[in-house]
C-alpha cells in the first residue's frame, strides 16, 4: 500500500536541507551546472508542504544532458526519464541525502519557467499561498494515497495562479516568453 500524502507545517530547516544537495550537486557536476533552483512548496517560507525537497538543476542546453547524467548517477542517481513532462529529466535520489526530487532541465525549459513563477507569485502573494495550503490539505484528506489525483487535483489552481501572473504581467506592459509560448499555436 503506498504511503499517505503528508502535508507538513512549514520547516525553517528547509533551505539549510536544499542548500546541503545544491553544495553536493555543485561538487558533482561543476561547469555543467548553470545554476540550482530550489523549487516546489518547501521554498516557500511559512508554507506547509511534503517534506521532500524540489529541486531544479538547471544547464545551459540539452547537449549537456548525457554528461549530466552520467555524473549524476555516478553520485548514486538513477535516472527515471522525462516522466512525461518533455525537456525535464527527473532522478531518483540516492540513499543518506535529504529527502528531496532532483530534476534536470534546460535553462530555455517552459517548465523550469513555470516552476520558477509559480514559487515567485507564492513568495510575495501571502493571501495566495494560503488559499494554496489550504488546497493541499484538502487535497492529502481527500486523496490520502493517491498522489497522482492529488497532483492532478491541484492543476487548476496552479494553471489560475501562473494565468493572472501571466495577465499581471502583460497589463504592466512588459511580454514574457511564457506568456508568447502560451498564445504559440499548438
Amino acid at each position: 500500500m503506498p504511503l499517505p500524502i503528508e502535508i507538513t507545517d512549514y520547516n525553517p530547516r528547509w533551505p539549510d536541507s536544499f542548500a546541503v544537495v545544491r553544495d553536493r550537486l555543485a561538487h558533482v557536476l561543476g561547469v555543467l551546472t548553470h545554476r540550482i533552483e530550489h523549487v516546489g512548496s518547501t521554498a516557500v517560507p511559512g508554507l506547509p508542504a511534503k517534506p521532500v525537497i524540489d529541486i531544479d538543476v538547471v544547464i545551459r542546453t540539452r547537449d549537456d544532458l548525457p554528461a549530466v547524467i552520467a555524473r549524476l548517477q555516478a553520485a548514486g542517481y538513477h535516472h527515471r526519464g522525462d516522466l512525461g513532462i518533455t525537456g525535464r529529466e527527473a532522478l531518483r535520489t540516492p540513499p543518506n541525502t535529504p529527502a528531496h526530487h532532483l530534476y534536470v532541465c534546460a535553462a530555455d525549459n517552459p517548465e523550469l519557467e513555470r516552476h520558477l513563477r509559480f514559487r515567485d507569485v507564492l513568495r510575495t502573494h501571502p493571501q495566495t499561498a494560503q488559499a494554496y495550503a489550504a488546497l493541499k490539505r484538502s487535497l492529502a484528506a481527500k486523496f490520502r494515497t493517491n498522489r497522482d489525483a492529488y497532483t492532478e487535483s491541484k492543476t487548476t489552481f496552479i494553471e489560475q495562479v501562473l494565468a493572472k501572473a501571466i495577465a499581471d504581467v502583460e497589463s504592466q506592459g512588459h511580454s514574457t516568453a511564457l506568456s508568447a509560448r502560451r498564445t504559440d499555436p499548438p
